[in-house]
């Protein structure tokens, strides 16, 4: 089984990650990965942070003499800008004046600031922050990199690239594999249409002149794939469902939209003593966290396959073209699929529940639940 985790705060001394299940003798090439890391800094509209970091990777186990060993490998990127943190991301207990500690207690609308610290109790939002940071993805970008290198040995290839950037253009970009891997490492936005990419250019300017920020869409295409991986058999062996795509609050919209008119501003209810937020374009969740707000999901379900004007096929004995079979179908099952999709939220937020409160019984994840809803109205 192939699995990785990281660890690592965004101005601790270093990303770290541990990779599970490469087969031994896997060629390694630091190079590559240390390529990737580059990569992943690159982009028209980054900030001061990519100007510090020279992101390199080290790897400490796993591999011997560029071969992998099949045992897990573990890696580490530093972090530069530590040597300006080192007392406020201190391990051991330090004493530190107030006005140096750097403490954030006022929520970034749209981050975990404010729903880690709810969840974690915590007054200082730095613990929280620190590690929600995207700067947590250096470490996956090298764990996906040596992936990349493993399906590299069996011709698979990966690129990916900019289709749509604050809503320009209107209609997201469609290109062919070829187009995109044509595009140059040093394209600014990593877009293929140069005219288009200017227009993305002069949006990011102005919109940093207005103090806000910017989404868009991203699409990561991969060629040469084997047909046989995933299994349809269990749900959670599949590699994709009949919902093609899901979209939480906003979804989709949030892509072309400033942040300004994404993330949902926080007030106080001094009545109930909860924070609240007048809109919910988050759809209830800010960093992998619930914020109390409504759980908004919504699913987006391909028409169903067995159509009765049949599609064209092949026979695959005679690999003579033919009409696809009809069994008999519906026409539609979206109402049906809603009632799915409230099942496996149902399962996703029983698990969470469990995780939070455990309990073996009815009576004590109560009292654990009606503990943590003390804690949080004191909050």
């Amino acid at each position: 089984m192939f699995r990785f985790t990281t660890a690592g705060e965004s101005h601790g001394r270093a990303l770290v990650a541990i990779v599970e299940g490469l087969p031994a003798g896997l060629p390694v090439n630091v190079d590559q990965i240390n390529h990737e890391l580059w990569r992943r800094q690159q982009g028209y509209g980054r900030g001061g942070r990519m100007k510090i970091e020279q992101d390199r990777v080290e790897i400490l186990s796993g591999v011997r003499h560029g071969l992998t060993l099949g045992s897990p490998l573990a890696l580490t990127i530093e972090n530069k800008d530590w040597a300006n943190w080192n007392e406020v991301m201190a391990v051991e207990a330090t004493e530190i004046a107030p006005e140096k500690s750097r403490r954030v207690k006022r929520p970034r609308p749209g981050h975990a600031d404010l729903a880690g610290g709810l969840k974690y109790d915590v007054r200082d939002l730095r613990n929280v922050l620190e590690r929600a940071s995207a700067r947590e993805t250096t470490a996956r970008v090298a764990c996906g990199a040596l992936a990349k290198q493993l399906l590299g040995n069996f011709g698979v290839e990966i690129r990916s690239h900019v289709i749509q950037l604050g809503g320009i253009p209107e209609k997201p970009l469609e290109l062919t594999f070829d187009q995109i891997a044509a595009i140059p490492e040093d394209a600014p936005l990593r877009c293929a249409d140069t005219e288009i990419q200017q227009r993305m250019i002069d949006l990011i300017d102005q919109t940093k002149r207005e103090g806000d920020t910017l989404g868009g869409i991203f699409e990561v295409v991969a060629r040469g794939v084997i047909p046989g991986l995933g299994s349809h058999t269990s749900w959670d062996s599949k590699l994709d469902h009949a919902v093609k795509a899901v979209a939480i609050g906003a979804g989709v919209e949030a892509s072309s939209l400033p942040g300004s008119e994404v993330h949902d501003e926080i007030a106080y209810n001094e009545e109930t003593k909860e924070f609240i937020r007048a809109t919910n374009r988050a759809g209830g969740l800010e960093g992998g966290v619930t914020n109390g707000e409504e759980l908004r999901v919504r699913g987006h379900l391909k028409p169903i396959s067995t159509l009765r004007r049949a599609l064209r096929s092949v026979d695959i004995d005679t690999k003579q073209e033919e009409r696809a079979a009809f069994e008999r179908s519906d026409i539609t099952v979206v109402p049906a699929a809603g009632v799915i999709g409230e099942a496996m939220v149902a399962l996703v937020l029983a698990a969470a529940m469990r995780e939070k409160f455990g309990g073996d019984s009815l009576g004590e994840m109560r009292r654990n639940f009606d503990g943590y809803r003390e804690q949080l109205r004191g909050y």
